[in-house]
């Protein structure tokens, strides 16, 4: 049973229990206003006892989020990813101090999102949210808090700060697609690369591992195993299950690429020698090939032709969920929030055309 004190004035509750270890365990939380509030709490470590979710650690937020980092999450993370992840770490750290876990209320983890959200993107806000609500959720698994102090919060950002996606209109697309095709070698195998991007949506680390192996010239399809990580010169599996997909393609964009066949490699793109394209050489074949295209896109970068590929296939009708599944995302919202941008701004242009419809059938 729970104890239940009043002392200056303001109530405690206490709660015990017999751990795996044979100990009896105690748990308690003071400064409660009334008796009430007080019971309520032992309620809910009563409840938490019966699930086995109740623990009498209580320690330093910052420095549960970074245990939980390192227990759950580093090791199966790229340099990339890490870089992220110890950087929410800098965040909390910085905000809540030394404050232990049980004190933070929803009100101050709002506070906290309201600061960091009032110098940083929406990206970057709903990544660094997202690895806290993580966090957060196993430390009530664990029973260090009965409460999610991160539910119903509001996303606070910068607009500023927040990049708008840049992406090719249907014109520029064919057009850098000409200039692109117009007296390709096999020996230029970044222009290559910059097409399949184009035609496929796949990020510049699937297009690198791409092998002949993962083509299917009957079928029209390329199928996404691997990443290639330039950092340390290796192939490796996604990050994610679902990055691992079947991308279906048009039979004379596979019979380009056949024509690299030549250099003999068991990279699609490698050269005669096997030496795969950097991201930097990739990039400013890219920003080559635009110039001489007549296309001016300030901060345009190879990922922005997966973006381009997506409103592609959107102002052809292609629904959410195909195009999800062919980006590889865990789900739709994924996809929504990435190119939600993008998906309004071709949404007024869809509107502006049926205003105009309606216009005419007055006139």
């Amino acid at each position: 049973m729970p104890y239940i004190e009043k002392r200056n004035g303001k109530w405690r509750a206490k709660v015990s229990w017999n751990g795996v270890d044979g100990k009896r365990h105690t748990k308690s939380k003071q400064g409660f206003d009334t008796k009430r509030q007080a019971m309520q709490w032992a309620a809910e470590m009563e409840v938490a006892k019966g699930k086995k979710q109740i623990s009498n650690q209580d320690p330093v937020f910052a420095d549960y989020y970074l245990d939980w980092l390192k227990t759950y999450r580093l090791m199966k993370l790229s340099e990339g990813s890490k870089s992220v992840y110890l950087n929410t770490h800098k965040q909390v750290s910085s905000f809540f101090g030394t404050a232990k876990i049980s004190r933070i209320s929803r009100r101050d983890y709002q506070e906290f999102v309201n600061k960091v959200g009032a110098d940083h993107s929406k990206s970057y806000m709903q990544i660094m949210t997202g690895f806290i609500r993580s966090c957060v959720q196993n430390a009530i698994d664990d029973g260090l808090i009965s409460v999610d102090f991160t539910k119903k919060s509001t996303m606070v950002w910068n607009d500023k700060k927040t990049r708008k996606v840049e992406y090719l209109s249907i014109a520029e697309i064919k057009q850098l697609i000409s200039t692109l095709e117009d007296g390709i070698k096999p020996t230029q195998t970044a222009r290559y690369m910059i097409l399949t991007a184009i035609y496929t949506g796949m990020r510049i680390g699937e297009i690198t591992a791409l092998k002949w192996s993962d083509i299917d010239f009957d079928k029209h399809v390329i199928k996404v195993n691997h990443t290639y990580d330039e950092r340390r010169k290796q192939v490796k599996k996604p990050k994610t299950s679902h990055s691992i997909r079947t991308i279906r393609v048009s039979e004379d964009f596979l019979n380009e690429l056949r024509s690299l066949k030549i250099n003999r490699q068991p990279f699609v793109f490698a050269n005669v020698i096997g030496d795969l394209p950097t991201q930097s050489t990739v990039n400013s074949n890219l920003r080559k090939y635009l110039k001489l295209a007549g296309i001016a896109k300030r901060g345009f970068h190879f990922h922005s032709l997966r973006h381009s590929h997506v409103a592609l296939l959107l102002y052809h009708g292609v629904s959410l969920y195909a195009i999800s599944k062919r980006l590889g995302h865990a789900n739709m919202t994924i996809t929504s929030d990435t190119y939600a941008y993008l998906i309004d701004e071709l949404r007024q242009q869809s509107d502006d055309h049926i205003e105009q419809i309606l216009d005419e059938l007055s006139n």
